[in-house]
């Protein structure tokens, strides 16, 4: 069985998540509608590129402790979003260059740009899969899945800013606990969501920007995003802020980053 979808168009119209996301990170992969949308969130809270870079930080330190300090070489990023450097297999095969990555999206944007992520070492895999995450079986199943990473092994899943644009109705809990069961035991759940907790005084105004994409922006409170972590143990230091998230050195200003983020280890 295949994830694979067809693709659809991509609509000039209506701003998207991904496509914003770049737009705070400076990248160059965003249309009209998206920096309008996004140049409304900035007016509302001028730190979103901040707490978009703290995050991409966050990928970025705790795929560098997965491959470095626990050992993981095998990797699965659901919603990846717009390829931005460095990217997870980057980072991973950098330390080993024999870890092998699979990427999972459904934008039509981040599809376009998966060329970008599919050089990988010679000696490491790196492979795109067009799926959606309210499709847990598709993707476990996913033939493309199977033939890059070995489920006797370990696997690390990447869940970073993705699951603040799922709705209660999707279920996300269960959809988190469905892609964690069929992970082996040893396995690694990473996960930074967006919350209200800690949100800006204008966080309404980005909450209606949001609901006028391709997406909404779903805020959670703290025991909300534990919930996510429930059949794992969680490492140190918990489920924090994202700067707070092992920092290479003492963050500044975490007051503005209104998110949270954890690693936890499946039994």
């Amino acid at each position: 069985m295949t994830a694979q979808r067809e693709t659809s168009p991509i609509d000039l119209t209506t701003a998207h998540p991904a496509r914003m996301y770049d737009f705070y990170l400076g990248g160059k992969d965003h249309l009209p509608a998206d920096r309008a949308a996004a140049g409304r969130v900035v007016a509302a809270s001028p730190d979103v590129p901040r707490v978009a870079r703290a995050n991409r930080a966050l990928m970025t330190r705790a795929a560098r402790f997965l491959a470095g300090e626990c050992g993981i070489r095998q990797f699965l990023d659901v919603g990846t979003g717009i390829p931005t450097s460095p990217n997870l297999h980057e980072v991973v095969q950098g330390i080993d260059p024999a870890a092998r990555v699979v990427y999972t999206d459904n934008d039509p944007v981040v599809l376009a740009h998966a060329r970008a992520l599919l050089t990988s070492t010679a000696q490491g895999r790196t492979a795109y899969l067009n799926a959606d995450l309210r499709d847990p079986g598709l993707i476990l199943d996913a033939a493309e899945l199977l033939d890059a990473l070995d489920f006797h092994r370990p696997i690390a899943l990447f869940l970073v800013a993705v699951l603040h644009f799922l709705t209660d109705d999707d279920e996300p809990h269960a959809l988190v606990r469905r892609l964690l069961d069929g992970l082996p035991s040893g396995s690694y759940l990473i996960v930074s969501h967006a919350t209200g907790d800690l949100a800006p005084p204008g966080v309404g105004d980005i909450v209606d920007t949001y609901a006028t994409t391709a997406a909404p922006l779903v805020l959670r409170g703290l025991g909300d995003v534990c919930r996510f972590f429930e059949g794992t143990t969680v490492l140190d230091p918990g489920v924090v802020r994202p700067p707070l998230w092992r920092p290479d050195e003492p963050p500044e200003d975490t007051e503005t980053i209104w998110g949270y983020a954890g690693v936890g280890r499946k039994s």
